[in-house]
């Protein structure tokens, strides 16, 4: 298993090594040590979730609210999937700034974001499935999007396909929208919540 930082900061893509034989397949898709020794502390397993998704399928934009925000370790056991991820914490030197990664079942990956960063994906395959390990459970109340078709943010989504939204993800503001109506995280925010993780690891 190899990681490596995106263009995002506290965002990473990891390469799997997947292990084969007549029997079929064996993937580690996770591994605590790794994401550890990356990030300066571990990641805090509250819930898992799955999805499975029709070609064309997108979701996202989505963050939570920091703290205590919500880090992700995304997989995709079968089909494909674009991964985004978006820096919306203002103050960053990054803000506005993504990364892609494609996420296919056929050669395994996994990517992980920490707390306040934003999280799309679209399925390029009927029936993706994408499993991913989350730091806190289901807060709706804490639960925001931003427009993944802002045109501001310019994200890679691939031609050709005719994109399938959630109602919420359909009327989710851009991020200047997001941004004037004091809805994102910010910098010193995340900085605090990612130190609290460091002294709390070690």
């Amino acid at each position: 298993m190899q990681i490596r930082e995106l263009a995002v900061p506290d965002s990473y893509v990891l390469d799997l090594v997947p292990h084969g034989d007549a029997r079929g397949r064996f993937t580690e898709w996770y591994r605590a040590d790794v994401l550890a020794e990356a990030t300066g502390f571990a990641l805090t397993l509250a819930q898992a979730n799955h999805s499975v998704s029709a070609r064309g399928a997108l979701r996202g934009v989505h963050f939570a609210l920091v703290p205590p925000g919500q880090a992700k370790y995304v997989y995709c056991p079968s089909g494909k999937v674009l991964d985004v991820v978006v820096d919306i914490r203002l103050g960053s030197p990054t803000f506005g700034v993504h990364d892609s990664v494609l996420l296919d079942s056929a050669e395994p990956r996994a990517v992980y974001l920490a707390e306040g960063l934003g999280h799309a994906f679209v399925s390029l395959t009927d029936h993706s499935s994408v499993t991913y390990l989350v730091s806190t459970g289901y807060s709706p109340g804490r639960e925001f999007g931003v427009d993944p078709m802002d045109p501001e943010l310019d994200l890679p989504w691939p031609s050709g396909l005719e994109f399938e939204f959630s109602a919420k993800d359909r009327a989710a503001p851009t991020l200047a929208e997001a941004q004037e109506s004091g809805l994102l995280p910010t910098m010193e925010q995340c900085a605090a919540r990612y130190a609290e993780l460091r002294a709390l690891s070690s």
